[in-house]
């Protein structure tokens, strides 16, 4: 019995000592255009090992878009959905969906541009007509958000139309099936810079929109409830990562490997287009501008109630 004793107390100084590492916690994430540049601190993180010092095994999947991300959300087959549209979390939330705001993913909107093949007969924003069509990627996105903005704002009468990711998008603008398709730096700045593709507007150029957060990392509100300690890690490895990608030159090497795409290039599409002062993770900027566009852009009936946001936005301290 002694040595049994022996043996037991032997197993567990070596584990303190230096076995076996406790298994990884597992947190399920729904990334909307996975590849993009914004939504990167989740992915390009864990290539950082960011994720890892947290113990935290992160699963991430694509989705075409807010509106997918925010389905794989609410029905608790992913935990925390990244790159959503603050007016279509919004919406989801006044619905009674489970969805909260966990963290601002980016503010303003100069991130999203809409472009025109070289030969359209589509000069400028005045050559766009109601007989036009207009890309965004899914309902409840920022790029939804903004084409409905176009319209009110900046008097751009052309349909809207849903049409998924950067590189369906263009395949549809390219055929002829979409007249202005939507896209998010880097991609098609190589066809930009090729002269295959003009910019006619960017998000940008929406006054309304332009210093609020417009999208977010939103959590399942049972899991913030269930696995709030792994959740808190996840907050402070994301928002770690964020810092890295703009002061270590590897996140950028690691990215531009992953996509395949020049380097010089990724660096001159985040200087012009991803600012980090756009990728704070501290606060929701201008919400109260959020909350009345959300109704303003038929999102909500009505503006969400103070005791609401109180409720929907749950961004930790740091």
């Amino acid at each position: 019995m002694k040595y049994a004793y022996a043996l037991a107390g032997a197993a567990l100084l070596a584990t303190l000592a230096g076995g076996p590492a406790l298994a990884k916690d597992e947190l399920k994430v729904a990334i909307g255009q996975i590849n993009n540049w914004e939504n990167q601190p989740a992915t390009l993180g864990q290539d950082g090992g960011f994720f890892d010092k947290e113990n935290l095994k992160i699963e991430a999947v694509g989705t075409a878009g807010a509106g997918e991300t925010i389905q794989a959300v609410i029905s608790g087959s992913a935990d925390i959905g990244v790159g959503v549209g603050v007016a279509g979390a919004m919406r989801a939330f006044s619905k009674g969906a489970p969805v909260r705001v966990l963290l601002p993913s980016f503010t303003g909107t100069g991130d999203l541009y809409w472009y025109v093949k070289a030969d359209s007969p589509i000069k400028t924003a005045k050559d766009i007509t109601d007989k036009n069509t207009i890309a965004y990627s899914t309902n409840g996105s920022s790029s939804n958000n903004l084409v409905l903005a176009f319209a009110q704002e900046l008097g751009v009468k052309a349909k809207p139309v849903a049409t998924g990711s950067p590189p369906g998008t263009l395949t549809s603008v390219m055929s002829g099936q979409i007249d202005l398709g939507w896209a998010s730096p880097p991609f098609g700045m190589k066809e930009v810079k090729d002269g295959t593709i003009r910019i006619i507007l960017r998000g940008n150029e929406v006054p309304s929109l332009n210093k609020q957060t417009v999208r977010a990392v939103i959590v399942n509100a049972n899991a913030l409830k269930t696995k709030k300690d792994a959740i808190m890690r996840f907050v402070k490895a994301y928002r770690n990562s964020v810092d890295w990608m703009y002061s270590d030159p590897k996140a950028v090497a690691l990215y531009a490997q992953k996509l395949k795409v020049d380097e010089g290039l990724i660096k001159e599409s985040i200087a012009e287009f991803h600012t980090k002062q756009a990728m704070q993770t501290d606060k929701m900027a201008d919400l109260e501008g959020a909350n009345a566009d959300a109704v303003k852009l038929k999102f909500l009936d009505a503006p969400l109630t103070e005791a609401q946001l109180k409720e929907f936005v749950q961004i930790p301290p740091r």
